[in-house]
């Protein structure tokens, strides 16, 4: 059975403002992979702002952190839902902050993207434990950064290598 657009969700996300940042600017409202879409609206999003310079740049995804803590845990008690999957904030702040620490380069990118995906979806320890036992927004964001600093390393070690090579 096909994933069906939930055109209800999508009226009450677009509705209140205060669903557009952790929806992603609608980007969560994919009926497939919104965590998937949402991590691509961050790469999309990292390359428009690619030339700037890297303390504004980690700046900012720290601040994106602060608010998505603060809007996604308003969002899932307005919506009832903890993590709803539309939620998708955590996996651009994530996403952001892998590609802060990733070699330019498409090849790099595109590594940093299914890596932080890997980890984002099979959450080794302790980002399984930090899902299911911190609540709110906090608990929402901070698996994704968790994903992220697996994702880093990952793509640190494996730059290091290639370099050996």
């Amino acid at each position: 059975m096909t994933p069906r657009f939930d055109h209800r969700l999508a009226r009450q996300v677009l509705k209140h403002p205060v669903h557009w940042l952790p929806f992603g600017l609608g980007s969560g409202l994919s009926p497939v992979a919104p965590g998937t879409f949402g991590s691509l609206m961050a790469v999309v999003i990292v390359a428009a702002i690619s030339p700037i310079e890297w303390l504004w740049f980690a700046l900012g995804v720290g601040v994106l952190f602060l608010l998505g803590v603060w809007l996604c845990g308003v969002s899932a008690r307005q919506l009832g839902v903890h993590d709803h999957g539309g939620i998708v904030l955590d996996e651009i702040v994530g996403m952001g902050l892998v590609l802060l620490f990733t070699p330019p380069g498409w090849g790099w990118w595109l590594a940093a993207f299914l890596a932080f995906r890997l980890f984002d979806v099979w959450k080794p320890w302790p980002i399984r434990d930090v899902d299911h036992s911190v609540s709110g927004g906090l608990g929402i964001m901070l698996d994704d950064v968790l994903a992220a600093v697996y994702a880093v390393i990952f793509i640190g070690l494996s730059e290091r290598i290639l370099i050996a090579i």
